[in-house]
């Protein structure tokens, strides 16, 4: 697996959740990571920060973050 992507990434416009993997031996560990992306001119940015209007997007997100990691780790039971 390529490291330097992410094994999903979940978007609701401009809120991304990008769900890393981590193989350590026989145990695979998740991590999420969640940003906001905007354009400042023609160059697109993204920053960790967030509004009032973004929270409860970012916690769908999350939520949809938790339920792969959780379907992911059924399927390799």
């Amino acid at each position: 697996m390529n490291k330097n992507k992410p094994a999903h990434e979940i978007r609701y416009g401009a809120i991304k959740a990008s769900i890393w993997e981590n193989q350590m031996g026989d145990i695979v560990r998740h991590n999420v990571t969640l940003c906001r992306i905007y354009k400042d001119g023609d160059e697109w940015k993204r920053t960790e920060s967030f509004g009032r209007d973004d929270l409860l997007v970012v916690a769908k997100a999350a939520d949809q973050a938790y339920t792969w990691i959780c379907e992911r780790r059924t399927q390799r039971s």
